[in-house]
């Protein structure tokens, strides 16, 4: 059996947990030992153990990527447990500590995509930044095109990157009825258009963008709610967008939404604008699983989801009359909107069932300990 210690700093469940969760549900049971290691108290421990797995809490990793004395604790836990592989998502520490112990190969995913500061994008920062993280991975794994970029732009060394984007199992469609129930919960009336965001309220995830694009539409006479899903500390801001453009009655702040599966259900539109940060999100993967289309920002990993036409519509970060267009676009020609739905539901056939994303990243364990062959 190949050991492996996956290693994440998460206190609550975001993108990178979902993406541990999801290869928890679907890795060769046969030809790993796996277990994760979680800063104490983690929500993610229950969830870790709801699917059989190992969970090891550490404290001092929690929410942050480097504690020097969260480093000992966790060179004291791989002496311990002796792993083949430490796997680190976000976290320095566990990269510092498994090349301290020196008797194990270092993988470290990207999940995330963001402009690079200059500081560690120039002259001695870049050298001294992509010296660091070359020596303290194996394999670099990018869970987007954009994020390979970031990690080659501070001096990472390509050779050492592959990208595998994230992976999702398909939503269940639900029935007409539960639909309709779900559609009365939310106050969708009967043909309304419902645009939907399910994203942390922060202001790089583009809300305020994506209200304007709204008022557009209402604007121009068509029916149209939008739904945005999530919490965070720009709701103030966002709140007050929507009174300042009168369109309270075709909002719906849902908050943080348990439901996934209902809220795609019901959609008609998934909309991402992010502008400071996004790889391969996972809501994009989980509409599409459903025939959702989309209309995204083509910043960050968005454009290797999304082709144009195809799924969903890319529009300039940031440009509004843009956003407000493909909007009208997708929603205004019924036989182009059926030809996306079922584009949708191919693309993610082909590439984004976690299934896929599983066997890659096993793969990438294989030939870092020169086993070659397939993982399953």
């Amino acid at each position: 059996m190949i050991k492996v210690l996956n290693v994440i700093s998460d206190t609550n469940i975001g993108g990178a947990g979902k993406c541990v969760l999801t290869f928890l549900k679907y890795y060769n049971k046969e030809l790993f030992d796996l277990a994760v290691v979680v800063p104490a108290g983690s929500l993610l421990k229950p969830e870790i153990e709801a699917l059989g797995g190992r969970c090891i809490e550490v404290d001092g990793i929690a929410d942050k990527s480097l504690d020097w004395g969260a480093v000992k604790k966790l060179l004291a836990i791989f002496r311990q447990e002796k792993p083949d592989i430490v796997h680190a998502h976000a976290s320095m520490a566990a990269r510092v500590a498994a090349r301290q112990y020196g008797k194990c190969k270092i993988v470290y995913t990207r999940h995330s995509v963001f402009e690079p500061e200059k500081r560690i994008s120039r002259g001695l920062g870049k050298l001294i930044n992509g010296a660091v993280n070359n020596a303290t991975a194996d394999k670099i794994i990018a869970v987007a095109e954009a994020a390979k970029d970031n990690l080659t732009a501070t001096g990472v060394s390509e050779k050492k990157i592959i990208v595998i984007q994230n992976g999702v199992e398909p939503l269940q469609r639900l029935s007409e009825e539960e639909m309709l129930r779900l559609k009365s919960n939310y106050n969708v009336e009967e043909g309304e258009y419902l645009l939907g965001i399910a994203a942390r309220l922060n202001e790089v995830k583009g809300h305020t963008d994506i209200l304007e694009a709204v008022k557009l539409l209402i604007d121009d006479g068509i029916r149209v709610k939008l739904l945005i899903a999530g919490t965070g500390d720009y709701e103030p801001v966002i709140r007050e967008k929507i009174a300042e453009l009168g369109i309270e009655a075709n909002v719906v702040m849902a908050g943080f939404v348990t439901d996934v599966t209902g809220m795609m259900n019901i959609l008609d539109c998934n909309v991402n604008a992010s502008f400071g940060t996004e790889a391969t999100s996972l809501s994009l993967l989980e509409g599409m699983s459903l025939g959702l289309p989309a209309v995204v920002s083509d910043f960050g990993g968005n454009p290797g989801v999304i082709t144009e036409g195809v799924n969903g519509y890319l529009f300039p970060t940031r440009d509004v009359h843009s956003l407000y267009q493909k909007l009208k676009l997708l929603l205004a020609d019924p036989e182009t909107y059926e030809r996306i739905r079922q584009g949708c539901k191919r693309v993610f056939e082909e590439k984004f069932r976690a299934e896929a994303m599983t066997g890659r990243i096993e793969q990438v364990y294989l030939e870092l300990l020169n086993k070659g062959g397939q993982s399953r």
